[in-house]
């Protein structure tokens, strides 16, 4: 089976988002932000967009997201997502990284099995301000209105915060639950 790539885009988790994929026996493959789409599409059975210091940094990522593969963004993934799709990022009022308690709007094959609400860790430094045309709504807080959201048609996902750090509630069913997608 094809492995999922985990697109490096220089953040300080993205080896631990692969080390989280492997401690759950999921095939996966770290790659550069550079790797060019073809050898993208031809390698794997989805896409994880790692977090990253900033949108410059983003390399060619923005690409994969036309290969019609499943794409999880997180963190800057997400603002890559909403980017390059006709959404907003702009700088959050809360800053840093922290704990923050996430309501979960719409449940879909992403965010299924989680309560209603979850405490989650996430970085507020950017985030979506504006959604682009075709997503939806998956979970909000008090200091961020878009926490994360779903192009489902496309299957491209996109979180504010990082399952795959031990703060964040049941990370691991996040990509238990992208794991499926990708198998489907």
């Amino acid at each position: 089976m094809l492995p999922i790539y985990v697109v490096n885009n220089y953040g300080q988790f993205n080896h631990l988002i692969l080390r989280s994929l492997r401690d759950m026996d999921i095939e996966a493959t770290m790659i550069s932000n550079e790797t060019p789409a073809f050898e993208v599409a031809e390698g794997c059975r989805g896409i994880i967009l790692g977090g990253g210091p900033t949108l410059a940094r983003a390399g060619i990522a923005a690409e994969y997201l036309k290969l019609g593969l499943p794409v999880l963004g997180i963190c800057l993934g997400l603002h890559v997502m909403a980017t390059s799709r006709g959404g907003t990022v702009t700088k959050g009022m809360s800053g840093g990284y922290g704990a923050v308690d996430v309501d979960i709007i719409e449940k879909n094959d992403l965010l299924d099995g989680y309560p209603g609400r979850i405490r989650v860790w996430a970085s507020h430094a950017d985030e979506v301000s504006a959604m682009p045309e075709g997503f939806t709504l998956l979970a909000r807080s008090d200091i961020c209105g878009v926490e994360a959201m779903a192009d489902i048609d496309n299957h491209l996902y996109g979180l504010q915060w990082h399952p795959e750090v031990s703060h964040t509630e049941n990370g691991r069913l996040v990509f238990e639950n992208f794991d499926r997608i990708c198998r489907e």
